[in-house]
């Protein structure tokens, strides 16, 4: 499996009233993160011709980042699609070691040109399983 990863400091427009980073913004990371990771990682091609949605989020809060703070998030698919369908697993790291955040979240893959469902074939998801 191809581990995508990154570094991200928290910055004001990250936080909440309680001080940490908002669960939006850790959805938006998410999703900006495994978009840097297809983009990286699939051939030019199949960027060109398909695009990817969530369909599910789970996610599990194990501590708090603060504004100044960073983390380093990796994501990696660990199963071969179903169908039109996979799952993208990513973790939040932060300078102390500890990790911050889990998530799995479902991705289905879309027909650019139509915007209809298609199939994840063994071509478009060789190198994040390589």
């Amino acid at each position: 499996m191809t581990r995508f990863t990154t570094r991200i400091t928290a910055g004001p427009d990250d936080i909440d009233e309680l001080g940490h980073v908002n669960n939006a913004v850790w959805v938006k990371w998410i999703q900006e993160i495994s978009v840097g990771h297809w983009r990286a990682v699939a051939a030019d091609a199949h960027v060109d011709a398909y695009i990817w949605v969530i369909t599910r989020h789970e996610i599990d809060y194990r501590g708090n980042v603060r504004e100044g703070e960073t983390v380093t998030a990796e994501t990696w698919l660990a199963d071969s699609p179903r169908g039109a369908r996979f799952d993208r697993h990513m973790r939040f790291i932060g300078d102390d070691g500890k990790v911050k955040v889990e998530a799995k979240t479902t991705w289905a893959m879309l027909d650019r040109a139509t915007g209809r469902l298609v199939r994840v074939t063994a071509e478009v998801i060789a190198p994040f399983l390589a």
